[in-house]
């Protein structure tokens, strides 16, 4: 049983920690009645718990193994699809790009732009998404350590950007997994304060099925609750109702119907489980 001292410390902290953000929606844009059943269950949930889930969906995967895999509607249909969710379910909207010209347009519809792991050393990639205002979120890359992540932070405050958040999604064990040094949470959060979780890729095994990337989804709640314990300040969760079926990540996206218990167990305040530990 833990000593009553650190329980109370723990509990105090729990309590004066802000919201988490939270951060949810398919990997890639296949249709519009996809976005409309994900946001309409973000909508519920948010309406059930006092939540504001921001909506995420990508309008082009430009990062594919394969020349033939799915990516999505392109920028132009795909920024009208995410403007039309945003008006009629009044989510926030994030979504992520990766060339410098796309910030200027994603900037006009969505409230963050993300800048994907493989790309958080390019340059003139952030300098483009922090000059637009808006919140600039930086995975940070498979292959750089937390304390790493201070310089694409560096590149891209001095380019303006007013908010900086920055999210952990493993690094490469071997040729074709990955592993999560929760470490690499309290490392950045001395960098910035706000450092997400993504509780999805952080569960991918790399080319692990002959050509598109494999994963496993059961640990994706695993990977939330382990974070918060390293204090993460938000969460980001790949969701499709069908996701064995869904075109992009079909192995680590979670279960559209499983995301609401994950994150009630996330926004919980106390720490009363801790005596039975």
């Amino acid at each position: 049983m833990p000593c009553r001292s650190f329980v109370v410390i723990l509990q105090r902290e729990m309590e004066t920690r802000r919201e988490p953000i939270l951060i949810a929606g398919p990997c890639v844009i296949e249709s519009a009645e996809l976005l409309d059943t994900v946001a309409q269950t973000l909508v519920d949930i948010n309406g059930r718990l006092g939540t504001d889930i921001i909506f995420k969906a990508s309008f082009d995967k430009a990062n594919r193994t394969s020349l033939h895999s799915f990516r999505g509607p392109g920028i132009d249909r795909g920024l009208q699809m995410l403007s039309d969710i945003k008006s009629r379910y009044g989510l926030r909207v994030l979504t992520d790009i990766h060339e410098a010209w796309q910030a200027a347009p994603v900037a006009e519809v969505c409230d963050v732009l993300q800048i994907p792991a493989f790309l958080c050393r390019q340059t003139d990639l952030l300098v483009a998404a922090a000059r637009t205002g808006r919140t600039v979120n930086i995975k940070k890359a498979q292959f750089l350590s937390g304390r790493d992540m201070r310089y694409p932070v560096e590149k891209a405050r001095e380019s303006g950007a007013h908010e900086v958040w920055l999210t952990e999604r493993g690094n490469m064990m071997g040729y074709g997994n990955l592993v999560v040094d929760f470490r690499n949470i309290s490392d950045m959060l001395d960098i910035v304060p706000t450092v997400i979780m993504d509780c999805t890729h952080s569960v991918q095994r790399p080319d692990a099925q002959g050509g598109k990337t494999g994963g496993d989804r059961r640990f994706v709640p695993s990977m939330a609750l382990a974070a918060k314990a390293f204090g993460a300040t938000g969460y980001f969760f790949e969701v499709h109702p069908d996701p064995d079926h869904g075109l992009s990540d079909a192995a680590n996206m979670l279960e559209l119907d499983k995301l609401e218990e994950v994150v009630r167990r996330l926004m919980i305040k106390d720490v009363a489980s801790l005596s039975s530990l």
